[in-house]
Order: C-alpha cells, then structure tokens, then sequence
C-alpha cells in the first residue's frame, strides 16, 4: 500500500486513455527509488471496453506498474465506497494522471480534494475530448464532451455544476506555480500559456510493437458518430460502402462503442469484414497485419495512427463528414468540430466526403 508522499496516481476509463498513460509514463520515466505508478482502472459497463481494458492492464503490469480495478458503477453504496477510499490516495499522491477530465467520478474525487493539496496534474489524451478539454479550460468554460446538444445539460447537470465548477479549478494551475498542469497530447491543441503541453509520439507503442506485415488491400475504421447520435446511421452505412468500393477495403475495424445491429447492416451492405480489436487500434495496427491505406472519418485515430505507424509505408486518409450527414438532434456545433478535427490531421491524407452507393442495377 503505498503511503504519504505517494508517486504518480493515474485514473482511466477507457483503453485509449490507459494506452495513453503507458505512453506517458514512457516519456516521463520515474527515478528508481519512486513509488511505481499505480493505475486505477474505473471500467464502464459495456463487455467490449472492459475485456480491452483488461488486456490494457496485463500490458501495464508488464510494465512494472500497479494495477488496481475499481468497478465505479457498481450500486450507489459501491461506488460512494470507492469514491472516499479513493479520495484519500488523491489527496497523498505528489502526481495525478487523468485520462477522462470529464468523468464526473473523476470530476467528484477531484471536488473533494482540499485546495491546498499540492499536486502536478497530467491530463493524457481521451481522443478528440482533448482537444474541447482544453479550449475550455482556456476560456474557463464548464467541461462539456462536444457532441452534447446546448449547453444547459437539464436538471443533473444544474445539480452537479457546482461539483464540476470545483473539479475545474483543481485542473487549473496556480498562478504561485506550485501546482503545475500538463496535457500530453498528439492532438492538435492549443493551451493557456501557463499550462504545458508535452507531444505524445506514440514511443512506447514502436518500441514495444512491429513494424507490421503490410497487405495489399485497404482497411477501414468504423466510428460511433451514429451511437453517440451525431450521424444518422443510413447514411453512414452509404458512405461506408462507397469508400469500401473506391478504395478496394476489404476489412472494417469496429469501433468498441458500435453497435452489434449497425455492424451487421455495414457488412450486410458492404461485404466488409468486421473486425472486433481485442486492443486500441494503434496497437491492432502495429502488431499487423494491415492494409497499405487505412481509410477514416475524423476521429482521434487519424492524428495517432500516423504517428504509431511512423516509419511504415502506411497511407492513412480521412473522409470529410457530408453537413447532410448529421441528424436533427446532432450537437449545432458537430460538424465544425469534426472539419476541424480533419482539418489538423497533418500526417493524414484528406479525402472529400463519400458519396452515397450508387443503386444496384434492377434486374
């Protein structure tokens, strides 16, 4: 049990964010007479992220880094259980690791941390939520994930507001500088100036990964716009075909938020292969095999894959996301962001927006 002056205390939901703090701890090497990171792993519910989560957390421990599983959605009297035991680490680590600043679990242990602690905090990358963490952090907004519709967020959110407003001012630094605000990032982001932004060049995953058999063909990336309510899913599944057509793919990488009925239309439609990552996709990519052009709509992956790709002859492309694409109820703000989000994707070749499948031939 690590006691008083602990090291570094890292927290994630996702493999992404524990893929992340891996990287992190990589770039960031502890002296050897430090306590060893210790990873809290908060898993949600759904079987796909916590059976990637799991294999995240044997990589980890492969790294000489202390795993704990804190099952945080667990009933009221579980989760409040949890939550003070691990108030109380928080309050002792000189470090603290955050992969998903919008977590409201994240956001209440940080609420019922003093404000005296003395920390350093790193927020690692969550996907494309870094990039809306930060410009709210810089204009000191409420955090609120960019897909949201409006900004009221109804009667929990007015509920939670003042815990949300606390938790944001511990992610702030202090003007005194002792407590010191990193993003680790390869996303395209801007921060204050008094926050430090330390480039994430995906080391950890080259050394430890590849470089991967390259195949002929192409391979591409699902997303869960449709699950997450921002494209409707027909004309995804359209675009999805069309770009499986133009480009030869012949596998599609789900994502591990897609749904099993929206798979199934996609290789109904497409003849795609679905593939299911047992892993992040930049490390699915690296282990190989892989297609020579992986083709995606804008998501995180089209910053990172090129990077966890470097040194490969892999071709990664982003498809534009059509306005007509979006449903009514998307967030007014979805379709600049996703612009923006190709639109900074340096390392990736930008296509236009797919057009819809042509109709097959009657008989």
């Amino acid at each position: 049990m690590p006691g008083p002056s602990d090291g570094a205390l890292a927290f994630v939901e996702s493999p992404v964010q524990l893929l992340n703090v891996l990287e992190w701890a990589h770039n960031h090497p502890a002296p050897a007479t430090s306590t060893p990171l210790t990873l809290v792993v908060l898993p949600p519910t759904d079987p796909m992220t916590r059976g990637q989560l799991r294999r995240m957390a044997e990589l980890a421990r492969d790294e000489g880094i202390v795993v704990r599983w804190q099952e945080a959605r667990d009933g009221a009297v579980g989760a409040l259980t949890g939550l003070f035991a691990l108030s109380r680490r928080v309050r002792r680590a000189r470090t603290l690791v955050i992969g998903d600043p919008f977590s409201r679990y994240v956001q209440l242990l940080l609420a019922l941390t003093s404000a005296r602690a003395v920390h350093r905090v790193t927020v690692v990358d969550d996907g494309t939520a870094t990039m809306e963490f930060v410009a709210q952090l810089a204009r000191g907004e409420r955090f609120v994930r960019w897909h949201r519709r409006g900004t009221g967020g109804g009667a929990r959110a007015w509920l939670f507001a003042p815990v949300s407003g606390r938790a944001r001012r511990r992610l702030t630094p202090r003007a005194d500088g002792s407590r010191p605000v990193e993003v680790f990032s390869a996303m395209p982001v801007e921060a204050p100036g008094n926050v430090t932004v330390t480039a994430n060049e995906f080391a950890w995953t080259r050394a430890r990964f590849g470089p991967p058999r390259l195949t002929r063909g192409a391979d591409l990336v699902g997303t869960s716009l449709v699950e997450t309510g921002v494209v409707d899913t027909d004309r995804y599944v359209e675009a999805v075909a069309s770009l499986a057509r133009t480009y030869g793919a012949t596998r599609y990488f789900a994502h591990r938020r897609e749904s099993s009925e929206k798979l199934q239309q996609v290789s109904a439609v497409t003849g795609l292969e679905i593939v299911r990552p047992d892993l992040p996709l930049e490390l699915v990519a690296r282990r190989g095999p892989v297609g020579r052009t992986i083709l995606s709509f804008p998501s995180t992956v089209v910053h990172t894959l090129p990077l966890a790709l470097a040194g490969t002859a892999v071709t990664v492309a982003v498809c534009d996301i059509d306005p007509a694409w979006l449903t009514r109820t998307a967030s007014p703000r979805a379709h600049s962001f996703l612009t923006g989000v190709t639109g900074t994707a340096a390392r990736a070749r930008r296509l236009p927006a797919a057009p819809p499948a042509a109709p097959e031939p009657s008989a």
